[in-house]
């Protein structure tokens, strides 16, 4: 009797495992498909926004890459562009005057840049509405740059031509036409409070 009634229970036992085993399989199959369910949810929602934010930002970094590649025959003219800058060094500050001998910060860029093929607004203030717009922190060599200047109330008074720049600190050198002559200059102490922006004529 007490055998029997061992076995039963035993047997009892066992159904109860498996039943256990079977609740716990459906459990998991249930927990399966809730998280394939929010698996899609998550991919439909990646597909619609998130994916599409980042080609929207991808293609974005590949036009500033593209539009900061510059060819080899484009880099060997800036070069040539700031050679040719150097050689006027220590000529004398004149207004209205567009070079060879004399100039002003505008005739000194157009002067430079009619060298090689480009035709520059005599006026500083114009020149600004030319080439394409550069940040600060994306400037290269030969883009010109443009500050305030005592008698400009506010508006473009002058202008000069990088020389070198350091992006990750926002500095940079310039060439141009001072009162005190054609010098580099660095961009610090009174050039920053004025600088405006900066644009780029040669693009590609």
């Amino acid at each position: 009797m007490k055998l029997r009634l061992i076995f039963s229970t035993f047997i009892l036992a066992a159904c109860g495992i498996a039943a256990s085993a079977q609740t716990s399989e459906k459990t998991i199959s249930a927990h399966h498909k809730l998280h394939e369910q929010q698996l899609a949810n998550v991919n439909s929602k990646l597909d619609k926004s998130v994916v599409s934010d980042m080609l929207r930002n991808d293609v974005a970094k590949r036009e500033v890459a593209s539009a900061n590649e510059l060819s080899t025959e484009s880099s060997k003219m800036i070069n040539d562009l700031l050679t040719e800058a150097h050689k006027h060094i220590g000529k004398p500050y004149v207004h209205g005057a567009k070079g060879p001998s004399r100039f002003d910060c505008s005739g000194f860029s157009s002067y430079v840049y009619k060298q090689f093929g480009y035709n520059l607004s005599p006026a500083s203030r114009a020149q600004y509405t030319q080439g394409v717009k550069v940040e600060r922190n994306d400037l290269r060599k030969g883009d010109l740059v443009f500050f305030t200047s005592r008698s400009s109330g506010g508006n473009v008074g002058h202008v000069g031509i990088v020389v070198s720049a350091d992006n990750k600190t926002g500095k940079f050198k310039f060439i141009h036409a001072s009162i005190k002559g054609v010098k580099v200059s660095e961009f610090e102490g009174y050039y920053v409070p004025r600088y405006i922006g900066a644009r780029r004529i040669i693009t590609e």
